[in-house]
């Protein structure tokens, strides 16, 4: 085997493992390409070298051995997503792709429905008013933004044509193309406990559509990973009652419980208010 050779096979299998991170499973090379491949001067050396053995057949890239470096990992798949496409209305329109935020080694991941207009300003999940409540209900738990991982179905703002302000509900075909890469961020961070903040964060995980009022406080299943159902927090804000916010509180104690954190008399008592 020649030097260049070796290094053009190094590098190839490098760039195949971070897409394999990052959920490719499949790659797709056109014919003018492969043309150009036919007359690289690698292809000349492989041809040149000598052997009374066939070349053994290349592995299928889920074979590969997955990178053991969570950050690497994570920075292949952000620059990929970064500049994802794949929905062109979206990409369109917005401003910003929110990727996610926090600690890429959480025990607990929280996933939303889709950016809001706040977060495609700003390129950071939940920052506007229900993020405000939620970044206290994690406080309350003894987490920070930063000690947990915050993501999205929908990477990107859902777009609203004709519409001056609010948002939508991302469409089934969207978040089947943006799934992969909430999928790929749980399995390179492997939380202990996933919450589903509302019944589009539900629905993209769980593939079906379920009633979250009828479903919360009962731990779900996603690839092994207890899954939490609970009301988004924009639902909190629409709706005051006190019931409905100890009902989320209570959802989370439960997760504080699986996660084996203590709580204390004030917490166990405490109320989410304003």
């Amino acid at each position: 085997m020649t030097n260049d050779y070796a290094r053009v096979l190094e590098a190839t299998e490098k760039q195949l493992l971070a897409l394999k991170a990052g959920g490719t499973r499949f790659l797709t090379v056109d014919a003018e390409t492969l043309a150009q491949l036919r007359q690289a001067p690698v292809a000349r050396a492989v041809a040149a070298v000598p052997s009374t053995e066939p070349l053994p057949a290349p592995s299928p890239l889920s074979s590969l051995p997955a990178p053991q470096d969570p950050d690497t990992a994570m920075t292949a798949l952000r620059e990929r997503a970064m500049i994802c496409v794949k929905c062109p209305n979206l990409a369109s329109t917005r401003k910003n792709v929110v990727f996610g935020l926090g600690d890429i080694r959480a025990q607990l991941m929280f996933v939303g429905e889709a950016p809001g207009a706040d977060e495609d300003q700003q390129g950071e999940p939940f920052v506007g008013a229900a993020g405000q409540l939620l970044t206290k209900i994690i406080q309350t738990m003894g987490f920070s933004r930063q000690t947990v991982y915050i993501a999205n179905i929908l990477k990107c703002r859902p777009d609203t044509p004709g519409q001056q302000s609010g948002n939508r509900k991302p469409t089934g075909e969207e978040m089947k193309t943006c799934l992969p890469y909430l999928l790929a961020q749980i399995e390179i961070i492997q939380p202990k406990v996933l919450v589903a903040l509302g019944a589009t964060a539900l629905e993209g995980l769980l593939g079906r559509v379920e009633s979250v009022g009828k479903v919360r406080g009962k731990f779900q299943e996603f690839r092994n990973i207890p899954l939490m159902p609970t009301f988004h927090p924009a639902y909190l804000l629409r709706n005051q009652a006190m019931s409905e916010k100890r009902k989320v509180w209570e959802d989370m104690l439960k997760v504080m419980e699986k996660l084996n954190l203590p709580i204390t008399e004030k917490q166990r008592g405490y109320i989410l208010k304003g």
